[in-house]
């Protein structure tokens, strides 16, 4: 991913529980060498990707002892339980629970972390 597009993709603001997911480039050709018809490896019910930003997480409701604080702004009150997720993580997920969008002519899936399976994670990322 290119320097421009890095920077363009730090405006978007994933919501909830929610991951914008780049899909992995797939090979065109089946193991036995067989080229395969374009969109087929897309209809796949199952796909890979890598997490590019992640949302805040699932949204905890304010408690009655919250609400009588009004010199909190709206933002502090609001709690999240955080996501598994991390940036950076190969993620594979279930398709059917996905949404494709097109930014900057490049294709993301928004994906809710319910639909992915398992997560590959290079510590080393983090570190």
């Amino acid at each position: 991913m290119d320097v421009e597009n890095k920077n363009k993709l730090k405006n978007l603001i994933v919501i909830g529980e929610r991951v914008l997911i780049k899909p992995k480039k797939i090979s065109n050709k089946s193991k036995g060498g067989l080229y395969l018809p374009p969109g087929y490896q897309e209809k796949e019910e199952i796909q890979t990707g890598f997490v590019v930003k992640c949302g805040p997480g699932y949204p905890l409701p304010i408690s009655s002892d919250d609400s009588t604080e009004t010199w909190k702004n709206a933002e502090e009150q609001i709690k999240y339980i955080p996501l598994q997720v991390k940036e950076g993580d190969l993620a594979i997920f279930l398709q059917r629970g996905a949404t494709e969008i097109v930014f900057n002519d490049e294709k993301y899936y928004i994906v809710p972390q319910s639909s992915i399976l398992l997560l590959e994670r290079d510590a080393d990322l983090f570190d």
